[in-house]
């Protein structure tokens, strides 16, 4: 992985450089980025260009020994640590190596919910246990095998729990030329003691264009299509990617007659609805449920006098136009309010029969009833 594979970013790419060839690596970083944001790749990227045998000014050379191993994840100084989910006690990353290579390789920009369908996880929860926490002080305890450095790449952190604090000390005082460097997407759920020793890098949303050039240049998708997805996406190159592999329309056509038959109250249909959207699967309905919070989101323009700003097709303006004449700005956000929390649930494993009919069921008591959910503060027009 080079850091001309990876799509912007260049501010982050360029800090990273300096420090190498200033000779101000730190031996623990923390790689903080949202999802898609290409945090991973970067944190690879980076390992690579340092333990490159002839590295350019901004990047590694490609061809090495070094980054010929790099390229397919074999490097021997080159160390994954990764959430997994364990069947046994004393099971550890290693034991998912070749799924983790196959995984990365064939998308640098993954996310856990990707990761659990490659290991055919189905609702486990995934962690990094204390054998694998005891793994990694053995492997980092051992001299480099070929390059200067001996790197260790932690993914999410996150999943560590309390037994993370037995890495505190090879954290801290590493054995000399290790470098650890831990990438996360929330730092509120990372062990304090964990981040109170290692060095940030914060690491920005993907901007728009990026998203969208790729999606051009790369999968071959029209201007137009493009934009649309990168803005829905908002940076995550992840989300992105699942916006592509599903039909647009199809969400468009399902979220329509949604909030037709809800705000008509028409009880049979919403049984159906309920029933068909449950079969979508997890992933594909967090997918409706992001697309249809952002045409929400595309009705609070609307209402607010900047239609300029709207960023829909012919069919998705014609209809948001029409049904926001039958909300307010009060009714959006609290129609937004739902979705997001059925998002969250669908994230958590909520059974989807029940979830998308208690929803259903608050999307006719705000739209036909006018009944708001609690706490919601009223909006001035």
């Amino acid at each position: 992985m080079q850091f001309s594979d990876i799509i912007g970013q260049e501010e982050v790419k360029q800090h990273l450089v300096q420090t190498v060839l200033e000779n101000r690596v730190s031996h623990a970083q923390l790689f903080l980025g949202p999802e898609g944001s290409g945090s991973l790749a970067l944190a690879l990227a980076y390992a690579q260009f340092i333990s490159c045998l002839e590295p350019g000014p901004a990047d590694s050379c490609g061809h090495c020994s070094s980054c010929r191993k790099y390229s397919k994840l074999i490097h021997p100084d080159l160390h994954f640590s990764y959430p997994f989910f364990a069947k046994k006690a004393e099971d550890t990353a290693l034991k998912y190596l070749s799924e983790w290579r196959e995984a990365f390789l064939s998308n640098p920009y993954l996310n856990l919910n990707e990761w659990r369908n490659q290991l055919d996880a189905e609702n486990k929860q995934a962690n990094i246990n204390i054998a694998e926490c005891h793994q990694i002080i053995h492997k980092l305890s051992l001299k480099p095998f070929e390059s200067e450095y001996k790197v260790m790449i932690m993914w999410l952190p996150e999943h560590l729990e309390k037994e993370g604090n037995s890495l505190l000390k090879i954290i801290e005082e590493p054995a000399q030329k290790t470098l650890f460097l831990l990438v996360a997407q929330n730092q509120d759920q990372i062990l304090q003691t964990i981040i109170s020793r290692t060095q940030l890098v914060k690491i920005p949303r993907l901007k728009d264009r990026d998203v969208s050039e790729l999606l051009m240049y790369k999968k071959g998708v029209s201007e137009t299509k493009a934009s649309q997805i990168a803005y829905l996406s908002e940076g995550n190159l992840q989300a992105a990617l699942t916006f592509l592999q599903s039909d647009e329309n199809d969400n468009f056509q399902l979220f329509s007659a949604w909030m037709r038959m809800t705000y008509a109250d028409q009880g049979g249909t919403i049984l159906e609805f309920v029933d068909k959207a449950a079969k979508l699967g997890r992933e594909n309905q967090k997918n409706f449920l992001r697309f249809g919070i952002n045409m929400i989101r595309e009705s609070v323009l609307i209402l607010s006098g900047a239609s300029q700003l709207v960023h829909l097709s012919d069919a998705e303006l014609n209809f948001i136009t029409n049904f926001s004449r039958f909300m307010d700005l009060q009714k959006a956000e609290a129609i937004s309010g739902e979705l997001e929390k059925a998002h969250y649930h669908v994230e958590r494993n909520a059974n989807p029969k029940i979830l998308f009919l208690d929803v259903s069921l608050q999307l006719v008591k705000i739209l036909k009833f006018n009944t708001l959910p609690a706490g919601t503060q009223y909006i001035q027009n």
